[in-house]
């Protein structure tokens, strides 16, 4: 593959199985990416941290530590915390999917993958970042202000006291703002339950949700026989 242009974006490799590292390697390398390798949680983070890369290739399933783990301190740690982020896993859960988005990550791919297929996501993700298409820490949703460094969640300016998994539930939700996420999805992602558990549990701390947000938890609407989803408030015309 012919490079697409020069002075491309170091890209890291987190992948704990020496035959994929190298396979993306040397792709990603046949296509100008400079390119180092890390095979656990820890040393990627190191690595990452101490030299921030352009791009960062996860795998979820790692040897030491979960890849969602890696991504939530990566996103907790101001040098990386824009760093832009590929997830590659065998996972096919939708809820796994889910989870690794609303972390940070900025695109997808499950193993079996197609290597030319992972170097076209890096440079699109990389052009994203680029026309500055980047992750923001200060997300808002009509009245609701979600602070992601400071974990607050503030409500027409009014600070909105809200539990770790109350905070969690909404900070899902406003990342796919307007798209109905299923009970199942909210309990995979949010409890790392089984599809199959009881769904009380995800109804019980939407209402919990929504009386915190006051006059905003009119957001939080509920779509019958699937889910839940937030739906920025429609402004009156003048």
């Amino acid at each position: 593959m012919t490079p697409p242009s020069a002075n491309l974006g170091r890209v890291l490799v987190i992948e704990d199985e020496p035959e994929i590292a190298l396979l993306l390697s040397y792709h990603l390398a046949n296509a100008g990416y400079p390119v180092v390798t890390a095979a656990d949680g820890r040393q990627g983070l190191r690595m990452a941290v101490e030299a921030p890369p352009a791009l960062l290739i996860l795998d979820l399933m790692l040897p030491d530590m979960s890849g969602f783990d890696v991504l939530e301190e990566l996103r907790a740690e101001p040098a990386t915390r824009n760093t832009a982020v590929l997830m590659l896993t065998a996972l096919r859960e939708d809820a796994d999917r889910i989870r690794g988005l609303s972390l940070g990550a900025d695109d997808y791919l499950t193993k079996p993958f197609n290597p030319e297929e992972v170097v076209l996501r890096v440079g699109a993700i990389l052009r994203r970042a680029n026309n500055g298409i980047v992750r923001k820490d200060l997300l808002t949703v009509g009245p609701i202000e979600i602070d992601r460094r400071a974990h607050r969640v503030t409500v027409g300016g009014t600070a909105a006291e809200l539990t770790a998994t109350e905070y969690r539930l909404l900070l899902l939700l406003a990342d796919h703002n307007g798209d109905v996420l299923t009970r199942s999805q909210l309990l995979g992602t949010i409890w790392d339950a089984q599809p199959d558990m009881n769904t009380r549990t995800v109804d019980v701390h939407v209402q919990r949700l929504r009386t915190k947000l006051g006059s905003a938890g009119e957001m939080v609407e509920t779509v019958r026989g699937f889910g839940y989803r937030l739906k920025t408030p429609v402004l009156p015309s003048s």
